[in-house]
């Protein structure tokens, strides 16, 4: 039988996904773990680097910011927008310098907020499906929780 997890917890460890701390997923107790980066953070966890270090196969990690790549779901977003003003101008801001500020600016402008966290919400859902299988997971707590996923184009699709 497959063990079961939480997509609400996948997708919690997506969108905590940053460069201060690496997520995992312990087997043994079902929790996610966050480990520090002592060069960033100025935090260490020697007990838990140990177990980890220790426990070969009890922790899973969970997908790094390098492997969820927001900055190809931003172009997406924009991608997928219709041709016009908005779509022209997001594209321009994201081919700068200053890309995720002047894309936040850019919908903010355009009123496009809630469609974009809508639209990134739904990438992070197909993420951590993706993680789920590919970890022979099945995930639970998934009612409700529907999306177009993410589109051909993105590094992560299926």
């Amino acid at each position: 039988m497959e063990p079961r997890i939480e997509l609400a917890q996948v997708i919690q460890a997506v969108e905590a996904a940053g460069d201060a701390f690496a997520y995992f997923y312990d087997r043994q107790t079902g929790e996610t773990v966050c480990l520090p980066d002592p060069l960033i953070t100025g935090l260490e966890d020697e007990p838990l680097v140990e177990l980890l270090e220790n426990s070969p196969g009890r922790f899973l990690p969970f997908p790094t910011r390098y492997e969820i790549h927001d900055y190809h779901i931003m172009a997406d977003f924009v991608r997928s927008l219709p041709a016009g003003k908005a779509q022209a101008e997001l594209e321009a801001a994201i081919c700068s310098k200053g890309a995720f500020r002047r894309f936040k600016s850019g919908i903010r402008y355009h009123l496009l907020e809630q469609r974009w966290y809508t639209y990134r919400a739904e990438a992070y859902h197909k993420i951590a499906l993706r993680w789920c299988e590919e970890h022979g997971f099945i995930p639970t707590g998934a009612e409700g929780m529907q999306g177009a996923g993410l589109p051909e184009s993105h590094p992560l699709h299926g």
